[in-house]
């Protein structure tokens, strides 16, 4: 009888983890590691779905459960990416790729990138083998190209790629700076980091002046001339007071320009009748805003309950602003309004959802002028739990327009001629609801970071004057709890109607985040019982054991990066930072989208009037999320962005100034640095730390000396010198005045991480003295 053939095995003798030969699983064993698993997506490019890594690792029942579980951590980690049906590793290309060649390295080589990209991806260098291609001519910057791609594991980008054809030539945009030369010629200075200068003949100058922001279209170049450009547009100049937030705005393709139907209709909008309406006029509701708001969307009230059967309790009143009324579906309005998803604030300027008329008049509660509102009127025991509430559409009067610090004066005894008549009958009350309702927020815990947000002043030119920590005052807190309360109420109103919304969802760290806190925390000598799932109560039981001490910065970041972003879904998942089972946001319908269609729910469900909910809204209430998900993050990164040029413009003329910083990120390349007096970060490359071979400690988030045992952690206080600055790119580059510390356990941290770098999971990281 023939021999059966033996399993295949490895070089070291070992059988395969996945694939022919594998050995047969069961239920719970010889499940893969997130390694394991990292290593198939990455290798097979092709094969990468679910189905794909179920039938390679042999996974059946049980493990097909844990197998999602564990790739949704991978996702929510940023170590996978969604491709349509397949999973692919971040910065990895399949085997054969669409690429788009935009500059040449030092030697001529072609330099090129993914044509589908987010913008973060390596360069790929793409070499050219032949001097032709199929279609009869070399490929050269400006060029797409169809290519066969190779992982380059020596120096230089990620990968290296071979021509298979060049496509016909495709036009494509970016923005930079127009400069005139000395000499008389012209480049262009890109805005995006990476990018090249550009040369600009004189006939394709587009009437373009120095120090324009302009839109260029990109051409082919020689093999060592700068590559050419022709202006498309003058978007304005960057002298201009709003120049910095304008590169944000176009680079990130946020809608700043109303179409002439979308002002029509707003133009002819009129104010809303009684038709349909209560009659709150007389009740004394009022606005508490920052003192610059233009829009006023909200309005308050407290008073205490008269029902004897509720001592000590409150009824709290929410009125918020029915953009409803205005904005109905299907209108040139609505569209544009879900196009822009919501507001964007920068430092300048705000680029507003809906349009001045509507935003800044009609829908704005405006004080002793009548205005339609939709409001929820809260019923609370005197121990903060609420007994029931009820929405009503209502025609109110605000009593009085009040800003935070001025509402907070009168409470602790600085009133003035607006505050002093309305302390007893209005402000007095509205504070005694909100201890009620503290007490009820004291119960449910919610989670309790302390990250003090900055703000940035500005001069009258559009440049920076200061950066402030604007101080927590009761009057904000009080707002705060009052919308969240109205929030819920929203929520659980449309819940018991059956009626389709779209919450505010945010769900539970994962487990594998979970995992890596309590990995850190035994770190720094804290322990957290393993097994159950981490509440919001355990996160502040740990942040109020290290208050006030050495940890406490380093522990708070931790724990912000531990939790999961928050998104709109029409499916519930609950809150759990604010620690809540249900919640959609109200509060906010001029400024976001998600408002307005709660409202436009609560409208059909309540039967308020017409103007609700259609079908073919509920019908894409997931597209709506999705969309309303992704132009919050759009306008999070146009915010930030734009706060790193202003504060790097700021510091143009302090290079070689030596800051008082903060570790705010550990990577395997080098250190971020905050500079918690201006509230941007800059970057340490690790190849520019000299004294030593570091180590990236993903458990310790440190850089880790191989030799000495000392290194940089996160939150470490730092002293660095600015060496570098790029206004256009908000970018700061720092040197290390700091000696690294002493790390607690750094031999044990080194093993573990040279032990993970086997495994794929740290990267050995050295100086220049021992790199080459």
């Amino acid at each position: 009888m023939a021999k059966k053939p033996s399993a295949p095995r490895d070089e070291r003798g070992r059988s395969p983890a996945y694939g022919p030969g594998a050995h047969p699983r069961t239920a719970g064993d010889f499940r893969p590691s997130r390694e394991e698993l990292l290593t198939y997506i990455e290798e097979n490019p092709d094969r990468s779905g679910k189905r794909d890594l179920a039938k390679a690792f042999s996974l059946k029942g049980a493990d097909r459960v844990w197998l999602k579980d564990t790739l949704a951590d991978l996702h929510d980690e940023g170590l996978i990416e969604k491709d349509k049906r397949r999973l692919k590793r971040p910065g990895t290309l399949p085997h054969v790729a669409v690429l788009d060649i935009f500059s040449r390295d030092g030697d001529g080589n072609l330099l090129a990138r993914p044509a589908e990209r987010d913008g973060g991806e390596a360069p790929v260098l793409v070499l050219i083998k032949t001097a032709k291609t199929g279609r009869g001519r070399a490929p050269g910057v400006g060029d797409r190209v169809l290519a066969k791609t190779f992982r380059n594991d020596g120096p230089g980008p990620a990968y290296t790629a071979r021509v298979m054809k060049v496509f016909e030539k495709r036009a494509e945009t970016e923005l930079g700076v127009f400069r005139t030369l000395g000499s008389g010629g012209f480049r262009i200075v890109p805005v995006e980091r990476g990018r090249p200068e550009f040369e600009v003949a004189q006939e394709f100058r587009n009437g373009a002046k120095d120090g324009d922001l302009v839109e260029i279209e990109t051409g082919r170049s020689t093999r060592y001339g700068l590559p050419q450009a022709k202006v498309v547009s003058v978007l304005g100049s960057l002298t201009s007071e709003k120049a910095v937030s304008m590169i944000a705005i176009h680079a990130h393709g946020i809608p700043h320009v109303f179409p002439s139907e979308v002002i029509a209709e707003a133009d002819a909008a009129q104010p809303a009748s009684m038709d349909g309406r209560e009659d709150w006029r007389e009740l004394p509701l009022l606005t508490i805003d920052p003192a610059d708001a233009k829009d006023h969307d909200d309005a308050v009230h407290a008073a205490p309950d008269d029902d004897p059967a509720n001592p000590g309790g409150i009824v709290a009143t929410v009125a918020i602003a029915d953009v409803a009324a205005y904005v109905r579906p299907g209108t040139a309005l609505d569209r544009e309004a879900l196009n822009r998803g919501n507001s964007v604030y920068f430092p300048d300027r705000v680029v507003p959802m809906l349009p001045e008329r509507i935003s800044n008049d009609l829908c704005s509660l405006k004080e002793g002028v009548d205005r339609p509102a939709l409001a929820v009127r809260m019923i609370f025991a005197a121990d903060g739990r609420k007994i029931r509430h009820s929405f009503h559409r209502v025609m109110m009067r605000s009593v009085a327009k009040l800003a935070y610090p001025q509402a907070q004066a009168a409470i602790d005894g600085a009133t003035d001629e607006k505050t002093a008549p309305l302390l007893d009958p209005v402000l007095k009350p509205l504070w005694d609801g909100y201890a009620v309702l503290k007490r009820g927020r004291d119960k449910r815990q919610p989670l309790d970071l302390d990250l003090p947000e900055r703000k940035i002043l500005l001069k009258p030119d559009g440049t920076v004057d200061r950066v402030i920590v604007p101080e927590r005052l009761d009057a904000h807190k009080l707002i705060e709890e009052f919308m969240i309360q109205a929030n819920v109420a929203a929520a659980e109103t449309l819940e018991a109607k059956r009626q389709k919304l779209v919450y505010r969802v945010h769900d539970s760290p994962s487990l594998v985040k979970q995992e890596s806190l309590r990995e850190f925390l035994q770190s720094i000598g804290i322990s957290l019982a393993r097994g159950a799932e981490l509440r919001t109560q355990q996160f502040n039981h740990i942040l109020d054991r290290v208050r006030d001490g050495e940890h406490e910065g380093l522990v708070n970041e931790v724990v912000l990066r531990t939790q999961s972003q928050a998104v709109y879904s029409p499916d519930n998942l609950g809150h759990f930072g604010l620690n809540l089972r249900r919640y959609a946001h109200f509060t906010s319908p001029i400024r976001r989208y998600a408002d307005l269609i709660v409202h436009r729910a609560l409208i059909s469900a309540l039967s308020l009037g017409k103007d609700g909910l259609t079908a073919g809204e509920e019908a894409r209430l997931d597209d709506i999320s999705e969309l309303i998900s992704t132009t919050e993050r759009r306008a999070m990164a146009a915010e930030r962005q734009t706060v790193d040029r202003l504060i790097a413009a700021h510091l143009v003329e302090q290079v070689n100034g030596e800051f008082d910083g903060r570790v705010s990120g550990v990577t395997k390349a080098g250190l971020f640095v905050q500079l918690p007096q201006f509230g941007t970060d800059g970057f340490v490359p690790v190849a520019t730390l000299e004294d030593d071979y570091y180590i990236f400690d993903e458990t310790t988030r440190a850089l880790v000396g191989q030799q000495t045992g000392k290194g940089y952690q996160l939150a470490d206080a730092v002293l660095v010198k600015l060496v570098e600055v790029a206004p256009l790119a908000g970018a700061l580059r720092f040197e290390m005045l700091s000696e690294p510390k002493p790390m607690p356990g750094a031999k044990r941290s080194f093993h573990k991480a040279k032990a993970r770098q086997k495994r794929g999971r740290a990267t050995m990281s050295r100086g220049p003295r021992g790199r080459r």
